[in-house]
């Protein structure tokens, strides 16, 4: 069976076509700038060689058929006919609480995403366009949504209530949703597989830490809390994002520098976390070379960066009263060699203990970096969302 996973932004499209008999990547690659003049498609080809195809692309559509033909062309392509496509997934940020699963997307299901848009006012939109895109061009073919919510709606009441009035979640669904569902849903159960340990008798942290991040609390192969809130501004210090702020810090400085709301959320989204300390940028790999040039703003930011995430594990450490296993994942999880080394030293009051030769020699690859005698086993994890809704797709599907 072969499943085209899409992931569409406002202004990208993210693809992977895989074949779901033996779990193979055929062909990805992504769309960028849609609706600007120099929009281009980027492929990866099988020996890792990438090609840039420009092409005017206005809106999706044009987009997910530019992939589609490229799919099946002669120089590029990796099927002969479109026809082999069996299905389509795609990721879909916010489900609200009428979503725990995966669907089949029909049009009563569309109506229900739509009803979450003013929850994620710039993804569902986009990820509609991509349900939509193929609606059109390949009609017969079934489709399925996998929500970044849905992983946490296990959640108890108690940990995704916010302490304002109950009226504000009647009325307009005010509480913590949590984001990266996919990828600690994939994450917390490869772990487990790779590990040889039973998900549903294992408790793990999974931190999927980069440009953005959170943190999750998963018990019996479910989510019981995470860093992520109504927003993905909430929690962990971020690239950009500012997480966890005094409520009265955000009024003060936006009445002394009279901002608006769509400022406001622009400083908090766009031009705070490590951008925002360092003052360089909201890359990890630039805020170390600036450490290198002896830059103390950008040591602040990643000190402050590694303190957020040691905070957000003590504390799931507490409310799954001890853990047995730390996933790292994400872009700095699965990179960041000494960030990693230096969060397992301080986890150390907890029993871990780390491998330093072998995190040393880990770099975006499933390892386990804790020694044999530390009391949780830590693994590095390369997340795949993609893989995760493919094979979501495919169970749907069948």
């Amino acid at each position: 069976m072969k499943i085209l996973v899409l992931n569409c932004g406002s202004s990208s499209i993210k693809y992977k076509l895989f074949e779901m008999d033996t779990k193979t990547v055929l062909a990805q690659g992504g769309v960028e700038k849609i609706g600007l003049p120099d929009s281009f498609l980027k492929i990866t080809l099988q020996n890792g060689e990438k090609v840039v195809l420009e092409k005017n692309m206005p809106e999706h559509t044009v987009g997910i058929e530019f992939i589609l033909q490229t799919l099946i062309s002669a120089e590029y392509g990796c099927i002969k006919s479109l026809n082999e496509i069996d299905a389509v997934g795609h990721r879909v940020v916010h489900g609200g609480e009428k979503f725990n699963q995966s669907v089949l997307i029909t049009p009563e299901i569309i109506k229900q995403v739509q009803s979450c848009t003013e929850l994620a006012p710039l993804h569902n939109p986009a990820n509609l366009k991509g349900v939509d895109a193929i609606a059109k061009i390949l009609p017969r073919v079934p489709q399925v949504a996998v929500f970044d919510t849905s992983f946490h709606q296990t959640m108890p009441d108690y940990a995704y209530m916010y302490a304002v009035p109950y009226e504000y979640y009647e009325k307009y669904g005010v509480r913590r949703y949590g984001f990266h569902g996919t990828s600690h849903r994939y994450v917390s159960k490869r772990a487990c597989d790779f590990l040889g340990l039973d998900y549903e008798n294992t408790k793990i942290i999974t931190a999927h830490i980069g440009n953005g991040g959170s943190i999750t609390a998963v018990a019996g192969g479910k989510s019981v809390d995470t860093s992520m809130g109504l927003t993905p501004l909430e929690g962990l210090m971020m690239g950009t994002r500012a997480g966890n702020i005094d409520t009265g810090a955000v009024l003060y400085v936006a009445n002394k520098e009279h901002l608006s709301n769509d400022q406001v959320s622009d400083m908090l989204n766009k031009k705070s976390g490590l951008l925002g300390i360092s003052g360089v940028s909201s890359d990890m790999r630039d805020i170390d070379a600036a450490i290198a040039q002896g830059n103390t703003r950008a040591a602040l930011a990643l000190q402050m960066y590694e303190y957020n995430i040691l905070k957000y594990i003590g504390a799931y450490a507490a409310v799954l009263n001890g853990f047995d296993v730390l996933v790292f994942t994400g872009g700095v999880g699965e990179n960041q060699v000494a960030l990693r080394e230096r969060l397992c030293k301080s986890l150390a009051y907890l029993g871990v203990e780390c491998n330093c030769e072998l995190n040393a020699a880990s770099r975006g690859e499933e390892v386990e970096i804790s020694t044999k005698n530390s009391k949780v086993r830590v693994v590095v994890i390369p997340t795949d969302e993609e893989l995760m809704i493919a094979s979501d797709t495919k169970r749907l599907v069948e």
